[in-house]
């Protein structure tokens, strides 16, 4: 390898001079280069990133898409699962009030047989004269037999949400009362319930038979609206 002649100061370089230093510091350079790529420890050039040469204004643009693009489907599956939840709720309460139901009213066709038996034992009561009871201590044991069995019964009946209906002098109820006939009545209002022809039941909130009632006619004097007496078809006694 050939070395640069030293400069000497006291000395003009000649052009020759200068053109062999020139060659000299050349050659050294190119030795180095060589040197540096025979060497697996010398750091490389990094190579160049593509993306550097995109605009910043365009990345920026498609990660303001992206992101957005992440958002409507996590918007999307929140909404789909919000739905799926609600939709799970209804299905679970309509299936808690399906048991409920089930539960409160699955006497009900039972219950309506014993209907005949409470309404035979008050008829058996009724038939029974007053007048022979201190007379005849047989037959008032018998009515006190009655008596107790009847009771016993309504008891049962009210145990399993079965009430008895007696309405009397009360105003007509289209929704638990049916009118058997309409017939005037001095001093009472339309629509007054004035005679209990048969009791009726509710089991819970249902009605199980309506209380057969005749209520007071409307002769045209009446205050009580015609919206509160019952639709017709009614039986009239006077006519």
């Amino acid at each position: 390898m050939n070395t640069p002649t030293p400069k000497n100061p006291d000395k003009e370089e000649t052009l020759a001079e200068r053109s062999a230093r020139l060659e000299a510091e050349a050659e050294s350079l190119a030795a180095k280069d060589a040197y540096m790529a025979e060497d697996p420890l010398a750091p490389q050039p990094l190579p160049e990133d593509d993306e550097n040469d995109a605009p910043q204004g365009e990345i920026s643009g498609q990660a303001e898409g992206i992101i957005k693009a992440l958002q409507d489907e996590v918007g999307k599956a929140k909404d789909q699962t919000a739905r799926a939840l609600a939709e799970a709720e209804n299905t679970r309460k309509r299936a808690q009030k399906e048991r409920q139901d089930a539960s409160k009213y699955a006497v009900s066709g039972f219950a309506k047989d014993l209907l005949d038996v409470s309404d035979n034992l008050r008829r058996a009561l009724e038939a029974v004269p007053t007048d022979l009871l201190d007379s005849e201590p047989r037959l008032k044991n018998l009515v006190e037999g009655i008596e107790a069995t009847e009771r016993t019964l309504l008891r049962g009946f009210e145990k399993h949400g079965i009430k008895k209906l007696e309405p009397m002098d009360e105003p007509f109820d289209p929704n638990f009362h049916e009118v058997m006939f309409e017939s005037p009545a001095p001093g009472k209002p339309a629509g007054t319930i004035m005679q209990l022809m048969e009791p009726g039941y509710t089991l819970h909130d249902r009605l199980l038979r309506p209380a057969r009632v005749g209520v007071v006619k409307d002769e045209g004097g009446s205050d009580t609206p015609p919206s509160e007496m019952p639709p017709g078809g009614h039986i009239d006694t006077e006519a």
